[in-house]
């Protein structure tokens, strides 16, 4: 009996949805991502065995080798309202360009007469500025203004928001502020400890300590 040969032909494999999905992946993240800021000081932290997350809603108080110490919220509009109850104390006035820009700030570490020239310069000069660090003595604390502002404004704004959402009849997840510090490994403790004596002065005793993984403690 002649074998019955079965028709031959070529697979083809339609890439045209693959193609649409590319690129509408592409214009997502062209879309939604934001531009990394730069940050004033660039801090090597100790390591640790501990790999909890820091928070989302948070106060950050950076202290570089020098130990110099920094501040940043994570929240925009808690930012700019500090910023604006900080000029008032300090009989400053911002204009809505430095207010913005400000915003998009992450960590500084100057004094309130400095800031002004800080804001309006490029990324490029703010990675050469050399920062003196938000004074924390005992003659001008203004570390503990900007914590005890940004406290303030987080909490008006977070009960604001709830307000809002109970008028319309929805839920509002309130995320506590944390407060968090972040010391590079080379400072002296005693520059750590003035922070942390900052915090303590405006009752706050429950914060972060920002480390680095130990390597072989990663989890598999």
């Amino acid at each position: 009996m002649p074998k019955i040969k079965m028709p031959k032909g070529n697979p083809s494999l339609d890439m045209t949805p693959m193609v649409d999905l590319a690129f509408l992946l592409v214009t997502f993240f062209m879309l939604t991502a934001s531009v990394r800021m730069t940050e004033p000081v660039i801090v090597d932290t100790p390591d640790s065995h501990s790999d909890k997350l820091l928070p989302e809603n948070v106060i950050m108080l950076t202290v570089d080798k020098r130990g110099k110490a920094y501040f940043n919220i994570s929240n925009v509009e808690v930012r700019t309202k500090t910023l604006e109850r900080m000029g008032k104390q300090y009989n400053m006035t911002f204009t809505p360009a430095e207010i913005k820009a400000f915003g998009k700030m992450t960590s500084f570490g100057v004094p309130m007469n400095q800031l002004k020239k800080f804001i309006a310069l490029s990324e490029k000069e703010k990675e050469k500025f050399v920062s003196p660090g938000v004074p924390l003595d005992s003659l001008d604390n203004q570390l503990s203004y900007w914590i005890r502002f940004g406290h303030i404004q987080e909490r008006t704004l977070a009960k604001e928001a709830q307000e809002k959402a109970k008028s319309v009849g929805r839920t509002f997840k309130d995320t506590p502020l944390r407060f968090a510090i972040k010391a590079d490994g080379q400072s002296n403790f005693l520059n750590v400890k003035d922070v942390i004596k900052v915090l303590t002065d405006n009752d706050i005793y429950v914060f972060n300590l920002i480390t680095n993984l130990e390597k072989g403690d990663e989890k598999k």
